[in-house]
């Protein structure tokens, strides 16, 4: 099958959740299809990625964004249009020209879309498309709004809330097939347009990999939050919690023990206190997750609100490193508390159960054999990648 794939961010394996997905489908994809992959970069040294996926695209073709989204243009666009800032942060002038071009000269099977935004550069054409939804983004946005902005503002980007919703839904009627990554989200989807059929891939994670390397658990031992990237609000609001009202209960109990906090774009207020604190570490833009997730003893992620990729938590599993979450934190996943991981929605019980791993090695240890046999059976990529074939075909064939 030929396919023409379009992603906002070059996928590669070393930056966020979504774009560690997309790389791991076109790798596995490209066994049986033949990918056209067309991205955005907001920066030149992106294209150090593009060598990588050569081996698995046909092509790969990339177009520039501006590398803020509070530039003039885009504010005066956003301002006077009705698309909201994240369609046009996101839209390329140049794509959709590129787009309309390669579809004139050449017959694709399919327009694989990940994420709705990149769809207004899909010009009027009769190949069939699937549109494949990581996060529900106005739900994302309005939770910004809602605790990031101040009052005097918030009129304002709740309108932009308002178009980001009705651009959402207007093209998850406009596909052939809507493809959400979790049953709460496929839920949240038919209830905004009753009667859409959504179809689920969920995330998945290169079991092998994160099981290749031996790396020594280290003394004194670590609760590890991680490894993920801290422009999303749902994990700086997450890190919040635990420094705050999980952690301090921990280490109470457990003087040794160390908190550590891996991943990129580290807000600048959580590393000038980790210089003060004994018991807290920070490493940014570590080389390789696997030295993070295989050297600690316990993940421990209090995510409140929705979004995201969860990522970190099939990788932290597939090392396996137990985990102790929220039911947010693990929505979608399908794991039963007790076996593959401990998942608790107060606080409290969230610190204790925390404890319980950190003091009982052999619990610690089953949970994480549960949780790593659970993740090669349901969510090693080639099992994920294995089912966008019946969708394919479903929004070929109508």
């Amino acid at each position: 099958m030929k396919i023409l794939m379009l992603v906002p961010f070059l996928p590669n394996t070393s930056t966020s959740g979504g774009q560690t997905r997309w790389y791991n489908i076109i790798k596995y994809m490209s066994k049986t299809h033949k990918i056209t992959l067309f991205s955005l970069i907001k920066d030149e040294s992106e294209r150090k990625f593009i060598p990588e996926l050569e081996k698995y695209c046909d092509r790969v073709m990339v177009f520039t964004r501006p590398k803020s989204p509070w530039t003039l243009r885009n504010l005066l666009l956003t301002a006077f249009s009705w698309y909201p800032l994240l369609v046009i942060r996101n839209f390329s002038f140049e794509e959709r020209q590129a787009i309309k071009d390669i579809l004139t000269k050449e017959k694709f099977d399919l327009i694989h879309a990940e994420t709705f935004y990149v769809m207004p550069h899909i010009p009027i054409t009769s190949v069939p498309s699937i549109l494949v939804e990581q996060t529900i983004e106005f739900q994302v946005y309005k939770h910004y709004v809602d605790n990031e902005v101040k009052w005097l503002f918030k009129p304002l980007f709740m309108l932009d809330v308002m178009k980001l919703r009705y651009w959402e839904t207007f093209f998850w009627k406009k596909t052939n097939k809507l493809v959400a990554v979790s049953s709460e989200d496929k839920v949240v989807m038919q209830k905004l347009i009753p009667g859409v059929s959504v179809d689920i891939i969920p995330n998945g994670v290169d079991f092998n990999y994160f099981n290749s390397k031996k790396v020594p658990k280290v003394s004194p031992p670590r609760v590890l939050y991680g490894v993920t990237n801290f422009e999303w609000l749902q994990n700086r609001e997450a890190v919040d919690v635990l420094i705050n009202r999980v952690w301090p209960k921990i280490v109470s109990r457990l003087k040794e023990v160390r908190l550590w906090i891996v991943g990129r774009k580290i807000p600048r207020d959580l590393i000038a206190l980790a210089k003060t604190r004994q018991d807290i570490e920070i490493t940014e833009s570590i080389s390789d997750a696997r030295d993070a997730y295989l050297a600690s003893s316990v993940m421990v992620t209090p995510i409140m609100s929705g979004g995201g990729t969860r990522l970190k938590v099939l990788e932290a599993m597939a090392a396996g490193l137990p985990v102790v979450s929220t039911s947010t934190g693990v929505a979608g996943l399908g794991l039963t508390d007790g076996k593959e991981a401990l998942i608790r929605d107060n606080l409290d019980d969230l610190c204790q159960q925390t404890l319980k791993l950190l003091n009982n090695a052999k619990k610690a240890r089953n949970i994480g054999m549960a949780g790593q046999k659970f993740v090669k059976l349901h969510f090693d990529w080639q099992v994920i990648v294995g089912l966008h074939e019946p969708i394919y075909r479903k929004a070929i064939n109508g």
